[in-house]
């Protein structure tokens, strides 16, 4: 594919979707405070960070975030700089595609010629040159190809708990380099991914897009028709009844709903480093480890112990002959699990939510 500039240069917008039911690092994240909004990588949140890496992506003020209610202020107050309109309030979580159809509509209400970027709210991305180029190429891609371009992370390892996309066909050769995507497969099992991993025709879905707005919206009319109308009323006038339309949507992923189904689709190869911080058991990746495979935080005291992940908030936290072990200390609740066991803290989310405890959720 040979990439040609339209006569005028599309402005460019970006989102960041910012919702999430703070699960994944329980106790340190909470139904009021996720993930995004920790210091997991430094002085900034995650939230923060993802917004940093959007300058000179699109300009500041062309920078969206999708959000609950209940995390308006503190969106506001950890992006001060964010414009009020620029904070999109979304009624009831119904799933990526219902929250990018609404976000779509808000950019389509100020240009509908945009390119619009989608990033998540709580990656880690240190590189951040490498970033800006990849999605400087899909804008490109976006723009020249009208397809819907997905973002690819070639794999480490055979991972079951992200999504792959097949690679076709070689649409730009350069680095970063382009492909048509023929296939998107969810989650696979062990030896599916590791079938995957093998055939270095697969990559990771980053959960990341770009596309001309005008594409998008139009593949989700055809495709997920409720969905795009619910979100055009509901950007159109935020009434009691559009929030009623809104909320009776089923739940759905954008690549179910859209891009599986879509028929052009491109996949940007990411050049950049990414890491989804799924759970404790990612931290060593960020945080680092010792020889003996132990990742700490805080004022930790680890003896005769491997592949241990401690996190200690405000007071010593000490631990002996552990191994493979997740130990997590805040000022009011204490947790203990099995390394292997930690993408399952959301059950003990969902034991206290709804009971006498269900303040520490």
């Amino acid at each position: 594919m040979t990439i040609r500039a339209r006569r005028a240069t599309p402005p460019r917008y970006a989102v960041i979707m910012a919702g999430g039911a703070g699960t994944r690092f329980w106790p340190l994240s909470r139904a009021r405070r996720p993930k995004q909004f920790l210091s997991l990588d430094g002085r900034q949140t995650l939230l923060q960070q993802a917004a940093t890496r959007l300058r000179g992506v699109v300009p500041d003020d062309h920078v969206l975030v999708v959000a609950p209610p209940a995390l308006a202020a503190l969106v506001r107050r950890q992006l001060p700089a964010l414009p009020r309109r620029n904070l999109v309030l979304e009624p009831s979580a119904r799933g990526t595609a219902a929250c990018l159809a609404l976000a779509a509509a808000h950019v389509a209400r100020r240009d509908p010629a945009a390119l619009m970027a989608v990033v998540t709210a709580d990656h880690i991305i240190r590189d951040r040159r490498a970033f800006r180029a990849c999605f400087a190429r899909a804008f490109a891609v976006a723009a020249a190809d009208a397809s819907l371009v997905t973002f690819g992370i070639p794999p480490s390892g055979p991972e079951t708990g992200f999504g792959y996309v097949r690679l076709g066909a070689a649409l730009v050769s350069a680095r970063p380099r382009v492909f048509r995507a023929i296939r998107f497969v969810e989650k696979p099992d062990a030896r599916t991914a590791r079938r995957f991993v093998a055939a270095r025709r697969w990559l990771w879905n980053a959960g990341m897009f770009a596309w001309q707005g005008e594409v998008f919206r139009a593949a989700l009319a055809a495709q997920a028709p409720a969905v795009a109308r619910a979100a055009d009323a509901l950007a159109r006038r935020d009434t009691p009844a559009a929030r009623r339309a809104y909320a009776r949507l089923a739940p759905l992923p954008v690549d179910v709903a859209v891009m599986e189904k879509a028929p052009r689709i491109a996949v940007v190869e990411a050049t950049f480093d990414w890491n989804d911080v799924g759970s404790w058991a990612a931290m060593p990746a960020v945080w680092g480890a010792d020889a003996a495979g132990n990742t700490r935080r805080g004022d930790a005291l680890l003896i005769d112990c491997r592949n241990t992940i401690v996190h200690a908030e405000g007071r010593l936290v000490t631990v002996l002959g552990a191994e493979d072990l997740v130990v997590v200390d805040t000022s009011d609740v204490l947790l203990v699990c099995p390394r292997s066991r930690a993408q399952e803290v959301r059950r003990v989310v969902a034991a206290l939510r709804g009971g006498r405890r269900a303040r520490f959720s």
